[in-house]
């Protein structure tokens, strides 16, 4: 029991002990010479326009989580989709499959919610109905 324990502790350490000795070769070797050009802020090899406090549209990040919980379905079914076959022939078949059913149609219930709330769209119905006032008011 405590070699289990161990085995762990010791995979940390070798884990730590990696981060730790690339951090500090890396601060050794790579050569120290700051200039006014290497520290000034850029974005995407851009000079920065404007102020750095500004409102940002969230909705790419919405979109973003929906396709990660999805990417993350998508790695959890791998393993499942591989031992399948050994529950088939275990005899548990029919509970494995339930069991990934509800599995999907929870996400899939999370998916439609963001699909109806609007949070998908990359024009809110709100901009559209301000464009269409604007459209008839002329």
């Amino acid at each position: 029991m405590l070699f289990n324990y161990a085995n762990v502790l010791i995979f940390a350490a070798v884990g730590i002990g990696f981060v730790l000795t690339a951090l500090t070769l890396g601060a050794v070797l790579r050569p120290q010479v700051p200039t006014l050009e290497k520290l000034s802020t850029y974005e995407c090899g851009e000079e920065p326009i404007g102020s750095a406090w500004m409102n940002f549209n969230i909705r790419f990040y919405v979109v973003a989580l929906v396709f990660v919980v999805f990417d993350v379905e998508v790695a959890f079914m791998f393993p499942v989709a591989r031992i399948f076959e050994d529950w088939v022939a275990q005899g548990k078949a029919g509970i494995a499959l339930l069991e990934i059913f509800a599995f999907v149609a929870i996400l899939l219930l999370g998916f439609v919610y963001a699909w109806v709330k609007g949070d998908l769209d990359w024009v809110k119905k709100v901009a559209r109905e301000i464009k269409d006032d604007a459209v008839k008011s002329s």
